[in-house]
């Protein structure tokens, strides 16, 4: 289990310093907002448009992967379903249930991949799936609530076209699927802004817990204890019964099915929800939780099924 550990140590490290900077306010009052909008509007879509157009898409239209998509959906449809029947907000809502099943497939699902499940490349189609499909969706919901609330319908429908992350996504998979290669004196800058993303989201996720309350406190105890519970636990459990009840998948690939989804909520939902000032706290508190609860869930997965 060594892979979990080191992705744990990773993401923790970077967090912690994230956490000293908020405490001695070396970045000022500011700096977690420039933070989270340097990952938002440069070094994520770098990193997306980069890792798309490398891709090979092909690879979505796979059993396992259709497992992870189908528990993941549900989990998802799960909080929807709870903020409908408690009249949530649409925008805050849609944090929890990304919250709820977005797994955290880069840094910490590659490691654990390398070191649990022997093969890093079984994340690739989980991550290319939340990128597609995920993503576009959660955000193009909270974009389309927002315009909505002072926006025409024509401002609505072009809401999503002019999201960062959207565009490159696009514009990565477009490159892919026509087989073009991104010049090299181009992808060089990309790259190295595209390393921006995970850094400046770990930085700023730690420099939001100085001085926070304590994690499922206050109002919002019910959605974050209702997110980090479907991610941690029933989404597994789902991704277990699909998996084997309706694909008759076994061994190494019910397996690798069930870690991946186990994976907690990733951190650049943080970021979502900071850009679009919605959901911060959930966000921020289901993470972390989620994170910490991953760890004996991965080590019970590990020992029943590996």
């Amino acid at each position: 289990m060594s892979g979990v550990i080191q992705g744990f140590g990773v993401i923790a490290a970077i967090v912690l310093v994230g956490y000293v900077l908020g405490r001695t306010g070396a970045l000022g009052s500011a700096g977690r907002e420039a933070l989270t909008k340097l990952s938002f509007y440069v070094g994520t879509p770098a990193l997306l448009l980069k890792m798309l157009s490398e891709s090979d898409v092909t690879v979505l239209f796979s059993i396992p992967l259709l497992v992870t998509a189908l528990s993941t959906f549900a989990a998802a449809g799960l909080f929807v379903l709870v903020g409908v029947l408690r009249r949530w907000n649409v925008r805050r809502t849609t944090i929890g249930a990304l919250c709820s099943s977005y797994v955290n497939a880069g840094n910490l699902g590659i490691p654990i991949a390398v070191y649990v499940l022997g093969d890093a490349t079984l994340v690739a189609p989980v991550m290319l799936f939340q990128l597609l499909v995920m993503t576009p969706i959660g955000l193009t919901v909270i974009d389309y609530a927002q315009s909505g609330e002072h926006g025409s319908v024509w401002t609505r429908v072009l809401a999503p076209f002019r999201n960062p992350i959207v565009i490159c996504s696009l514009i990565g998979v477009g490159l892919s699927l026509g087989g073009w290669r991104i010049p090299e004196p181009v992808l060089e800058p990309l790259t190295l802004l595209g390393h921006l993303s995970v850094p400046t989201v770990l930085l700023a996720f730690g420099i939001s817990l100085h001085g926070s309350a304590l994690p499922a406190g206050g109002a919002e105890r019910g959605p974050v204890l209702l997110s980090v519970g479907l991610k941690s636990v029933v989404h597994p459990v789902i991704a277990w019964a699909i998996g084997a009840g309706l694909f008759g998948l076994e061994g190494a690939s019910l397996f690798a099915a069930v870690v991946i989804s186990a994976l907690p909520a990733a951190q650049n939902l943080f970021v979502y929800a900071s850009r679009y000032d919605v959901g911060v706290r959930l966000a921020r508190e289901s993470i972390l939780l989620s994170t910490i609860l991953s760890v004996p869930v991965l080590f019970t997965v590990t020992a029943l099924l590996g």
